[in-house]
């Protein structure tokens, strides 16, 4: 497992062994630059990058939409977390833990800011009355497995994600205890679905919309290049899940906006209309 480390008396930040995020994570919060963000014509006003926290909010608004709420309508401004935006003091002014994805509303007297993407869901589901039921118990059984995903979800990105495919240096040791809780989530997950049609029942809600970008993604194969790896096949509920959760227009929608990577037709960085997204998705072979 390679020399074994042991930690000094007193921690001291080391900008050199950060591997691919070295160059913008630091252990201090607050802003770096000054800049306003943009503002588009909207009342909603999305500020957020194509990764899976950043897809859940862009499907939930693809969702409304489809779903004929038109005052979903909204501008997806693309925030470059490689390039440090994040810490803008317009960004820090609404969301001062510097991580896309974040909203303002303007829809109201007084704006409204929006951060953590689990809170931007439950805020537009219950904004607009789609995705959450109203039942004690069945909105109980969503605000379950959204707060599932919450707390997984991290064990999966920096853990398992920053060890298997961003660090400086493959380490045996965190890549076997992470990729062990990843296989352990799945399993959840499987079972789950083994008597469900969706995460929290026989409804698609917003628990969905928040699993599928990070499992989802997983199992097909779009997350790390790690599906052989975890053997994800083994999964089979939560394959068939996420493949029918994939075909949905409204998901397809969302998953390609601020995305500025993959394939020409999956990248929308910015979303000011529906055309936006028409235009690209147009493209697909």
């Amino acid at each position: 497992m390679g020399d074994e480390y042991t930690p000094p008396k007193v921690w001291t930040y080391d900008s050199d062994n950060g591997g691919e995020w070295a160059s913008i994570n630091r252990p201090y919060s607050g802003a770096r630059y000054e800049q306003a963000l943009p503002i588009g014509a909207h009342p909603l006003q999305l500020y957020s990058m194509g990764t899976p926290n950043g897809q859940k909010v862009t499907i939930m608004l693809e969702e409304l939409l489809a779903a004929g709420v038109l005052e979903a309508e909204y501008d997806a401004h693309l925030v470059r977390i490689g390039e440090g935006e994040q810490f803008s003091s317009g960004f820090v002014e609404v969301n001062p833990n510097s991580k896309i994805p974040a909203l303002v509303d303007y829809s109201v007297e007084k704006p409204i800011n929006v951060f953590e993407s689990g809170a931007i869901l439950v805020y537009l589901a219950e904004k607009f009355g789609h995705f959450l039921p109203q039942p004690l118990d069945a909105k109980t059984k969503v605000m379950n497995w959204l707060f599932w995903l919450q707390g997984s979800a991290p064990y999966l990105g920096g853990g398992f994600g920053h060890f298997y495919a961003y660090a400086p240096m493959k380490l045996e040791y965190p890549i076997d205890r992470f990729a062990m809780e990843a296989k352990r989530q799945l399993d959840v997950l499987d079972k789950q679905l083994a008597d469900n049609a969706f995460v929290a029942g026989d409804e698609y809600s917003i628990a969905d919309m928040a699993i599928w970008p990070w499992y989802g993604n997983l199992v097909l194969g779009k997350l790390y290049d790690a599906a052989e790896f975890l053997q994800v096949e083994q999964y089979t509920h939560v394959v068939r899940w996420a493949k029918e959760i994939e075909v949905r227009p409204a998901v397809q929608r969302g998953r390609v906006v601020n995305r500025t990577w993959g394939e020409e037709w999956e990248q929308v960085p910015e979303r000011h209309s529906a055309s936006d997204i028409d235009e690209v998705l147009a493209l697909r072979p």
